[in-house]
Formats: structure tokens, sequence, C-alpha cells
């Protein structure tokens, strides 16, 4: 690629990107079940799961720091997906036609889409922080690193639903095909260790969790609320995220340019 190519690339992403923001901005109905759904979900669960902090080896006694990071993690998951639906929009309308005529790589589409739902990601887990801290009490023993690796993993996990996303999508071309990416992104949280720690569970959920990259992911996200940011807890949710983008990136990069006309 050339310099002149990477320069209409990067206009190009950094204009699908901002269109993504403009579109919430203009409509912000669109943002609004990705920001209450995480609120609902951790008053939720923190009002179910509460007595559970009682329990040794739980990880905290204040219930919201275990289940925000969760809650804010499903947030940017959902964050994600509807990123995808305004490409699914522009497939159905044919405006996504007009996209691929761009000049530059087709990639920058793809790179565009996810940088949308990678900023997307950051209203939810900061509507789920501001929640927790005023009517739960959180706390963040890890400071300001904690908090990075929060956003850090929010971000990354509404970028590897969004590609999951764009995989069916391009190869469905329909908005209903999200469907399908919600089943997936439940399946992914709920059989992981979002409730309760992989040591209370037993059988084959005890087993699904522990092989669920998700789960590294979570501990990552929530290290820094149940204590010091730790590398031994940091690297595998990096791995995690790292393995699910590279392989989800490829085949929404491959499923984009059977598209080109």
């Amino acid at each position: 690629m050339t310099m002149n190519e990477l320069s209409a690339s990067t206009r190009v992403a950094w204009a699908v990107c901002i269109r993504g923001m403009q579109r919430i901005r203009a409509r912000p109905v669109l943002i609004i079940p990705t920001v209450i759904m995480p609120v609902v979900l951790v008053v939720s669960f923190s009002g179910s799961f509460s007595s559970l902090t009682r329990i040794d080896g739980y990880g905290t006694d204040n219930i919201y720091n275990w289940m925000a990071p969760y809650a804010a993690l499903q947030g940017a998951v959902f964050a994600g997906i509807g990123g995808v639906g305004s490409v699914a929009d522009d497939i159905e309308n044919g405006f996504f036609d007009r996209l691929l005529l761009t000049p530059g790589s087709h990639s920058a589409l793809l790179v565009g889409t996810v940088g949308y739902s990678a900023l997307r990601a950051f209203l939810p887990t900061t509507a789920v922080l501001l929640i927790s801290l005023l009517i739960g009490g959180l706390t963040i023993p890890g400071g300001l690193l904690g908090l990075i690796t929060l956003y850090l993993a929010a971000a990354s996990m509404a970028m590897v639903f969004c590609l999951t996303g764009l995989v069916i999508v391009y190869k469905l071309k329909s908005h209903r095909s999200l469907m399908l990416v919600q089943v997936l992104a439940f399946g992914a949280l709920f059989i992981s260790v979002g409730q309760v720690p992989l040591s209370f569970m037993q059988g084959w959920l005890h087993t699904a969790a522990r092989l669920n990259p998700v789960s590294n992911v979570l501990e990552l996200a929530r290290q820094g609320f149940l204590g010091q940011v730790a590398w031994q807890t940091t690297w595998p949710g990096l791995v995690a995220l790292a393995a699910m983008i590279t392989v989800t990136g490829f085949f929404a990069r491959r499923g984009l340019y059977r598209l080109t006309p």
C-alpha cells in the first residue's frame, strides 16, 4: 500500500467512525438501550447475588465491585453489536454499495466501524460505574490502573463482537441476522465467571467457564475492583482479546472483500 492509499484509507476509516458518532447525536434513542440495559443488570444482579459476598473466596465484600465490571462488559458487547446495526442498515438500503466505491483499502470500512463500536463502549461502561458508585458504594482498590484495564477490556470486547456481527451481516445481508450475534453474546457472557468465581462452579459449567476466553477477559476487567492490578491476571485477558480480535477480524475482512463488486 502506497502512502497515498494509506492516507485515503485513514480518512475513510475516520469518516466512518465519525459518521457513526453523529448518528448517536442525531438519534440518541439508538444508544439508550445499550446504556440502560447494563445499568439494570448491575442493579438486579447485585441485589440477587449480594448474599454471596458472605462466602469465603468470593473476592469482595461489596457485590457491586464484582458485578459492575461484568455489567460494563455486557454493555460493551451490545455496543459492538449496535455498531454492526448501522452496517446492516446501510446494506439493506443500498448505501453500503456506495461506500465500497470509496478510495483506499476496503478494510478502512471495517476499521471505521470497529473504532465506532469501541467508542460506543465507553458510554455504558461509564454509566455502570457512576450508578454503582452512587447507589452501591463501588470502590476501586486498583486505582487508575483498575479503571484502565476495565475500559480496555470493554472497548476490546465491543471490537470482538462488532467483528463477529460483521461476519454474519456480510454473509446474510440482513438486520435480522443480528439476533444470531445476540445469542452468541449472551452465551459467551453467561457461561463465564460473570456471576460467581470459577471455584464456585461444578460439572460442565465449570469446564465451559474455564475454557471460555471471556472468563479471562472478565478477570482482566475485574481485578482492579477486587484488589491491585497484577500481571499474572492481566496477560491471560490480553492474550484472549488478541486471539478473538485476530480470528474474528480475519473472517470479517474476508466477508467484506467478498462483497466487493
